[in-house]
């Protein structure tokens, strides 16, 4: 088992993983009857695909010797109706090192391989930037 979900009430809910006992609080958004108060699940999955592309370029950096440290990733989740559904999500990644352009495109096509990336619907439309140093 991965993770055990526990319905709060009020459209909350509460996600532990079994392995670490951490904790993710999720909430309906404000423009689906919730409060907003917590990442949606449509955010995390949005936010996954950000960490999980981190996550990779950091298992590579490691094989190049490069410190990704203090990298960040802006994410933005776009929704859409008739289903409502994630239709796109913008990955903004601003790198803290510079890097020559081979590693520059080793990460970048690392990030790409990602399981998260290749997990989600081809219908989802992922616009991915890469900003370095």
């Amino acid at each position: 088992m991965t993770s055990k979900v526990t319905y709060l009430g009020e459209l909350r809910t509460s996600s532990v993983h079994i392995q670490s006992g951490s904790e993710i609080i999720s909430d309906a958004p404000t423009d689906n009857h919730g409060r907003g108060e917590a990442f949606s699940p449509t955010d995390t999955v949005a936010n996954g695909l950000a960490s999980c592309m981190m996550t990779v370029m950091g298992i590579k950096s490691k094989e190049l010797a490069l410190e990704l440290k203090g990298s960040t990733a802006k994410v933005t989740k776009i929704m859409g109706t008739e289903p409502r559904r994630i239709t796109e999500i913008h990955v903004n990644f601003d790198m803290s090192i510079a890097v020559d352009q081979r590693n520059k495109l080793i990460l970048e096509r690392t990030a790409m391989t990602c399981p998260v990336l290749n997990s989600l619907h081809p219908d989802i439309k992922k616009i991915i930037t890469f900003n370095w140093k």
